[in-house]
């Protein structure tokens, strides 16, 4: 792998928009595209899953994969500390969520279920709540204690709902959504989602709602059953530490990634030593990331992957939310 050849400047990929029945329109307006009449509720920001992988928009590197990058640059772009725990591969998805209705209640099966039942890593996720419209729900756990029997007849009789915890979601909120968490984003939530490098998912209730042809989606009753983590949290919002001098907020960090939110007012300058490389995410204003003279504008609604290669750091200049993630 030619690890010494890397240019040290951010990727930009060309957005992977998913028509789904529960998606809207703002994620067109957000990244600038004409609207198509398809509801678009993902659109893929950084992504290595095979079928779906993200492909540079401009640039050197302007046509490649993240795949065929990974493969030519191995710990340049991907940061020695993720080679040695992930090997040469890209371990997160990201992704910018508009749900215009009521995502499926659905859950994600571990590394060790995945692994098994599929060949894949499993699905720990955590989403950053970029902007909600009025009433706006997120569900995350189970509200009270419930064993597999009773799960099984609320799936059967459509009152699984009645035990997941439901809370109000305001810009600025985080959920963290490990393997095995029952979930659902509510309708009118538009956020970021950070997630290990799979597409596995459960779905486990779906009000009744019917595909292009008119078929039931179909449900993982029984596999879901498998995943669940049937414990009760007294609260499954995570609370968040005030921010740092120096506008950075952690938010989540655990054994699959590493995400703090930097609020920028001026200029922000982000270290980088290599370990991993670096996602950005900006949920609000404008910001220009600047490296070794170059600069790259990140709008709202719109990511960079920074390559590990980028050691010593970059500076961003402007006024805006911008998420970051590493692995």
């Amino acid at each position: 792998m030619l690890t010494d050849e890397m240019k040290k400047e951010p990727l930009v990929f060309r957005p992977i928009l998913r028509n789904v029945i529960w998606g809207g329109t703002e994620l067109y307006r957000l990244k600038g595209l004409r609207a198509d009449g398809e509801p678009v509720g993902e659109s893929w920001e950084v992504s290595a899953i095979p079928g779906h992988e993200s492909v540079v928009a401009s640039g050197e590197y302007a046509g490649m994969s993240l795949g065929s990058l990974v493969e030519r640059f191995g710990s340049a772009l991907l940061g020695s500390g993720v080679v040695r725990r992930h090997g040469f591969r890209f371990p997160l998805l990201v992704k910018i969520i508009d749900a215009r209705q009521n995502l499926s209640m659905q859950v994600h099966p571990d590394d060790r279920m995945a692994a098994m039942r599929h060949g894949t890593p499993g699905k720990t996720e955590m989403w950053y709540v970029a902007d909600t419209a009025p009433g706006a729900r997120i569900f995350a756990g189970f509200s009270r204690e419930i064993d597999r029997d009773e799960y099984r007849r609320r799936v059967a009789d459509s009152s699984l709902p009645e035990v997941v915890a439901s809370y109000e979601s305001h810009r600025g909120d985080v959920f963290f959504i490990p393997a095995g968490r029952v979930h659902a984003i509510g309708a009118g939530n538009l956020l970021v989602e950070i997630q290990e490098s799979s597409d596995v998912t459960y779905r486990i209730f779906d009000y009744d709602r019917r595909d292009a042809l008119g078929n039931p989606r179909e449900l993982h009753t029984e596999l879901a059953a498998e995943a669940l983590d049937f414990r009760v949290s007294p609260d499954y919002r995570t609370s968040l530490p005030a921010a740092d001098s120096q506008g950075v907020t952690p938010l989540v960090e655990c054994e699959h990634f590493k995400v703090a939110r930097i609020d920028v007012s001026g200029q922000h300058r982000v270290a980088s030593d290599g370990e991993s490389s670096i996602v950005l995410v900006c949920t609000s204003g404008t910001v220009t990331l600047i490296c070794d003279g170059k600069p790259t504008e990140i709008t709202c609604g719109n990511s960079v992957l920074c390559p590990a290669c980028m050691t010593g750091g970059f500076d961003l200049i402007g006024n805006a939310t911008v998420i970051a993630a590493t692995a």
